[in-house]
């Protein structure tokens, strides 16, 4: 970094100093392990020492928990070792068929990852928000900004299925709902993927709310389609058409970046077979309210029967459970 020509390659300098803020990250992590198991020794050591003592015995409980979540978190770490696991995310949600059972479904899982990135301290902008007709909504874009939230976020990827008594059943029948979840790596190089004029096609119309309400009464709604891939991108929560594209654009490299980064590997590695494709009925969890109360992971097996607490964005063991997962796509 002391070079003459360290930042003469922009991309390569912010590679090697994101890579470097990484290992400092991890040397950081490791410190704070140490420093917990010193503290933890030498009350043990006071212990043996003063007798059965109260205070003493309830701090040590406090610091072994302590030791346990930061070796936790550091082997949950050493887990996330892609280039782009370390950077921000962009989170979309869309709502399967069945109107709005899965459009409220879709919403409650926004809800969940919004209190999970709240528990992390991981910031959150929303940048695209496309309210239902009745409730919940058509489909959302969230961006997630703190450290490794995309490596985290990124084992939410896939169909995600509810069933419980509906609300919205007059009858208050069972009913079994699905929403599909994304998860794009928001990184330095976005700036860097030149996304040609040629290329897109730009769509504008009047953004519209809940009800068939106009948000306004100008073309402020932005639909942006990549002609080479076919991504289609549409952004419409702000009043200017400007931010409204920006935050399109921003979505759009986002999705190109997570489609080169997936080429890439295919051309390294055949895992045809580690692939799960995300479809209507390959669902990665289901959520079940009725007739009981159960959270499970498909792929890994990971179960809890406390579903409120997973619903408050308590996804830890799912995260976790999916990361140890050998034969996960790479």
């Amino acid at each position: 970094m002391t070079a003459p020509d360290f930042w003469e390659n922009r991309s390569r300098a912010q590679q090697t100093t994101r890579a470097l803020s990484v290992e400092k990250r991890v040397v950081e992590e490791f410190g704070k392990v140490r420093s917990a198991e010193e503290e933890a020794t030498v009350l043990l050591e006071m212990i043996d020492e003063d007798g059965d003592d109260p205070d003493l015995q309830k701090e040590l409980e406090k610091g072994v928990r302590r030791l346990a979540l930061l070796v936790e978190t550091l082997e949950t770490r050493s887990l996330l070792d892609r280039p782009e696991d370390p950077g921000d995310a962009i989170l979309t949600i869309h709502p399967g068929a069945g109107g709005t059972e899965s459009q409220d479904w879709a919403e409650m899982l926004l809800r969940m990852y919004q209190r999970w990135a709240e528990r992390q301290e991981f910031e959150r902008e929303m940048l695209d928000y496309q309210a239902g007709e009745e409730a919940g909504i058509k489909s959302v874009a969230l961006e997630v900004r703190g450290e490794y939230a995309y490596g985290l976020l990124k084992a939410e990827v896939g169909v995600h299925r509810l069933v419980r008594l509906s609300p919205f059943d007059a009858a208050h029948r069972r009913h079994t709902s699905f929403a599909s979840v994304f998860v794009y790596p928001e990184t330095e190089e976005l700036e860097e993927i030149e996304v040609k004029e040629g290329e897109i096609r730009v769509d504008t119309f009047r953004a519209s709310g809940a009800g068939g309400q106009h948000v306004n009464k100008t073309d402020s709604a932005v639909r942006i389609t990549h002609e080479p891939t076919g991504i289609v991108v549409t952004c419409q929560s702000e009043r200017s058409q400007h931010r409204n594209r920006a935050n399109a654009m921003k979505v759009l490299k986002a999705r190109l970046m997570a489609f080169q980064i997936e080429e890439e590997r295919e051309k390294r590695a055949e895992q045809e077979e580690a692939k799960k494709e995300i479809a209507w009925g390959n669902q990665i969890r289901s959520y079940v309210f009725h007739p009981y109360s159960m959270v499970k992971d498909h792929r890994t097996g990971e179960e809890t029967g406390n579903v409120q607490a997973v619903m408050d964005g308590d996804l830890g063991r799912f995260i976790d459970a999916y990361l140890r997962l050998k034969d996960r796509p790479l």
